[in-house]
């Protein structure tokens, strides 16, 4: 078997090569040429890929990975307002295969009352097709609402971090990270309820031990998905400057997804999160639009455990060569466990939101992850809020 690349112009067929089971001289196996594919299609570099093989002589063949490649020199903007109603944006630009090597590099700049920053570095191959490494960092600044006793004060958070993570990815279903991040962490009271138990001002470094497991048997077809994919966070803080409690956070998310007739596409997400239960303000699970519930408002509540469903039916209206449009219906829901509560929080009905609506997705076929969505959501359990979530990417 002689193996060949084709199509790909800015994507350098020695990665392709080097990330591929298949090799010259080995002997013509199928399953591992279509799990070459599946890997392929999961590059942000490419937009779709297939094989052909034909006879050579001698009962040699050659084999043929032909390549449709993406944009991957990405920006992105998002427009959207802070807790006061103020207007806030964010402004970044990627390149998701830089130097041809798969590598995403970037940053972004955003505005929310505060300034801050990022900027990323990933190499997945860097080292060998199961060795690579991930180098981040950021300083965010943000007015968080920060809730207890029933009542609401608003600080400025900063989070300034260094983050380093090794890369594993012993096959093609499964892949590891683990790392640690040093970071600064600070709580300044701006306005709102006080209490003699809740601090006005924190400011404490940390360290962070991260480790990632994920388990990916998703296939992709342009803007269709199939498959199931398990990804698990487990993350351990411990204070470096004061006496502070060490603290524990993990959480698994599990995708499902699955092709409905020519056009459709049925996507499921389910996160079940804990943490440590401190009875504390600044609890970790968020009750965000852009998190878990569309429709829900900025960051309206906080929990040391989350249980949350999504589930959404997406159905191309228009699919043309480079453009699709897509419609969808879903219901987004979840709960939450009190910061110092029990796992009985859980089937309260007054920690249960539920969230119904609708949206579109503009697709660009030719661009990576240049999707844009637009979702209304509307709560149906206490009378909740109601509103519009933009975003670029699906929202799972």
């Amino acid at each position: 078997m002689d193996l060949k690349i084709q199509g790909n112009k800015k994507l350098k067929s020695s990665l392709v090569k080097k990330i591929s089971k298949a090799k010259a001289g080995k002997v013509l196996d199928s399953t591992i040429l279509e799990e070459d594919i599946k890997r392929l299609k999961r590059l942000p570099a490419v937009a779709h890929a297939y094989y052909q093989v034909f006879f050579s002589h001698n009962n040699s063949y050659n084999v043929f990975y032909n390549i449709e490649e993406n944009f991957t020199i990405i920006p992105s903007v998002s427009i959207y307002t802070t807790n006061d109603d103020e207007f806030a944006y964010r402004l970044g630009v990627y390149e998701f295969n830089a130097l041809g090597q798969n590598i995403i590099f970037g940053g972004f700049y955003q505005k929310d009352i505060f300034s801050s920053y990022g900027i990323n570095f990933r190499a997945p191959f860097l080292f060998s097709r199961e060795f690579g490494l991930a180098i981040n960092h950021q300083n965010l600044n943000t007015e968080e609402p920060v809730f207890f006793n029933g009542t609401t004060a608003n600080y400025k958070y900063k989070n300034k971090s260094y983050e380093v993570l090794t890369l594993y990815q012993p096959n093609f279903k499964n892949r590891f990270e683990i790392g640690v991040n040093y970071f600064l962490e600070e709580y300044n009271y701006i306005n709102g309820a006080t209490n003699p138990s809740v601090p006005q001002e924190l400011s404490i470094n940390k360290l962070l031990y991260k480790g990632i497991y994920e388990f990916n048997n998703l296939d992709y077809d342009y803007q269709y998905v199939s498959g199931f994919r398990s990804l698990f966070n487990i993350q351990y803080v411990t204070a470096t400057s004061q006496d502070v409690s060490d603290f524990v956070i993990g959480w698994n998310d599990l995708h499902y997804y699955k092709r409905v007739g020519g056009k459709g596409n049925w996507a499921s997400r389910l996160r079940v999160g804990l943490a440590t239960n401190d009875e504390t303000p600044f609890a970790p699970f968020s009750v965000d639009n852009n998190v878990n519930l569309r429709g829900v408002g900025n960051t309206i509540d906080r929990g040391t455990g989350a249980i949350v469903v999504n589930t959404e039916y997406r159905h191309t209206l228009l699919d043309k060569d480079w453009l699709a449009i897509q419609g969808n219906a879903f219901i987004d829901a979840g709960t939450w466990r009190n910061p110092g509560g029990d796992l009985g929080d859980f089937g309260e009905s007054k920690n249960i939101r539920v969230y119904p609506g609708f949206g579109f997705r503009f697709i660009h076929k030719r661009i990576f992850n240049a999707v844009f969505r637009i979702d209304y959501g509307f709560g149906i359990t206490k009378g909740e809020t109601q509103g519009l979530v933009f975003g670029i990417g699906q929202y799972f």
